[in-house]
C-alpha cells in the first residue's frame, strides 16, 4: 500500500513597510512621511513626482504595439531636436547626440524586423526615418 503525501504549501507576506532612499539607507515609511510633513513648508509645491503623476490622471493609455513603440522613440527625437517644448520643464532644448541616437535605434529597430513586420509598420518606420533624418540634418544645419 502506498501513502500518497500531499504537499502542503504556505505564503510569506512581509507587511513591514518601507523606503529605500536615495543614498540605500532603509526607512519605515512611517517615518519617511513624518519627516516630509515636517521638511515642507505650508504652501509648497508638490514634488515633482506628485506633479508628474497629475498630468497623467485619468488620460487612458493606448495599447502597446510595435507603431506605438516607434511613435514613442520618434516623439523623443522631435524633443530632442528643440522642436517640441518638454512637457515636464515647459523649455525647448536641444540634444542633437540623444536624437541621432534615437534615430540610430529606430533603425536598428527597421533592421532587426525586417521580415517580420506587416506592410503597414514597414512603410510607417521608413516614412518616418525618412522624415526624422531630414528634421536632424534641418536642425543641425541651423546651427
Amino acid at each position: 500500500m502506498t501513502e500518497e503525501k500531499k504537499e502542503e504549501s504556505f505564503t510569506v507576506s512581509d507587511k513591514r513597510r518601507f523606503v529605500v532612499d536615495d543614498s540605500g539607507g532603509v526607512k519605515s515609511e512611517g517615518d519617511v512621511g513624518a519627516k516630509e510633513k515636517k521638511e515642507a513648508p505650508v504652501g509648497s509645491e508638490p514634488s515633482r513626482e506628485k506633479q508628474e503623476n497629475k498630468l497623467f490622471e485619468g488620460t487612458p493609455l493606448p495599447d502597446i504595439d510595435f507603431s506605438t513603440f516607434i511613435f514613442s522613440l520618434s516623439s523623443n527625437v522631435i524633443l530632442h531636436l528643440g522642436l517640441m517644448e518638454n512637457p515636464y520643464t515647459k523649455t525647448i532644448d536641444k540634444n542633437f547626440p540623444l536624437a541621432k541616437q534615437t534615430i540610430d535605434i529606430i533603425s536598428m529597430l527597421k533592421d532587426k524586423t525586417k521580415g517580420n513586420l506587416s506592410d503597414e509598420e514597414e512603410n510607417l518606420i521608413t516614412h518616418l526615418l525618412t522624415e526624422l533624418r531630414f528634421k536632424y540634418v534641418n536642425e543641425v544645419k541651423k546651427q
